[in-house]
């Protein structure tokens, strides 16, 4: 029996996410690469390669997590680099996504002969929830004025649009695309690739993959640029547990039960979000899964 708390990953329930991926990847022509700012277990890296190809990053040691035990194609995005780690950031990186004109322009020289993109800032976005809106009001994630763009297409390759968040719904992503379309279609046909971002729950059930898969292909032969996804939870959503003790339990309106392991430990982006953490337990054990469902009768909620 191992020590509790642990993360428990079953490949058998993480396949099916992989073979949608794949399907997708097929029938689009887009490429997926694992986001690792959602997750960075790489004992399973080599089995998620089979799948994907490759990975993109927020910071300087993802990006070496991603080339050093991920391999394929790296890609490196953040907010902003410090000089002192640029250098180390493009020697482990295919490709480097600049957040803002500013950065591109001060990096400009050390980036030289490396294929460069810019994040753009479309002002849609599909999050309800204003702390995960990467367009909400004053926003300080990617560039938004279209002229201003234009001014530097001449130094990047690519853009990356990041805009949805727990998006299922595929009308909704049909109409942010166009949308995008509609304003940056004229500098997207500049561009040899465009990354569409994480956020798309297209492994979830139901989830209209055809449709999708029409949609990417469309934009890629319209635009002339090879489409990009960045799946972080769609990878690997409902492949992986908490698995925790029960140390205690009580009664005080519900059922209540003391386990070892922390929210802010744990799994600390369901502090940031609104949703519930669930799980089944008996007194000694307990497992918890991240997971938005009602709660069948007999299962405990923290």
């Amino acid at each position: 029996m191992l020590q509790t708390p642990y993360y428990l990953i079953d490949k058998a329930r993480l396949l099916p996410n992989m073979e949608k991926i794949a399907w997708l990847r097929e029938h689009s022509g887009a490429k997926c690469l694992l986001a690792l700012k959602c997750f960075a277990t790489w004992s399973v890296f080599d089995f998620m390669a089979e799948y994907m190809d490759g990975t993109t990053s927020s910071s300087l040691y993802e990006v070496r997590l991603g080339r050093e035990k991920f391999g394929k194609e790296t890609h490196a995005y953040s907010v902003a680099y410090a000089e002192g780690e640029i250098d180390e950031v493009l020697a482990h990186s295919d490709k480097v996504i600049f957040n803002t004109i500013g950065q591109l322009l001060r990096f400009e020289a050390q980036s030289a002969g490396h294929k460069r993109g810019l994040r753009v800032n479309p002002g849609v976005s599909t999050s309800d929830f204003d702390l995960a809106d990467p367009a909400r009001p004053f926003s300080r994630l990617g560039e938004h004025d279209p002229e201003v763009i234009a001014t530097v297409a001449d130094k990047i390759s690519g853009f990356m649009f990041h805009n949805n968040c727990e998006n299922a719904d595929f009308e909704r992503f049909d109409a942010m695309l166009s949308l995008i379309e509609q304003r940056f279609g004229h500098l997207i046909r500049q561009m040899e690739w465009i990354s569409l971002g994480g956020g798309i729950h297209f492994t979830g059930e139901g989830y209209p993959l055809e449709r999708l898969a029409e949609r990417l292909k469309r934009f890629a032969d319209q635009n002339g640029v090879q489409v990009y996804l960045e799946p972080g939870e769609a990878a690997i959503t409902g492949a992986a547990t908490l698995e925790v003790s029960v140390l205690d339990t009580m009664h005080n309106g519900k059922n209540l039960a003391i386990v070892d392991s922390s929210i802010e430990a744990h799994m600390l982006g369901s502090s940031d979000l609104p949703r519930k953490c669930q799980g089944r337990a008996k007194r000694g054990a307990a497992r918890l899964d991240g997971v938005r469902k009602i709660l069948p009768s007999g299962r405990y909620l923290w």
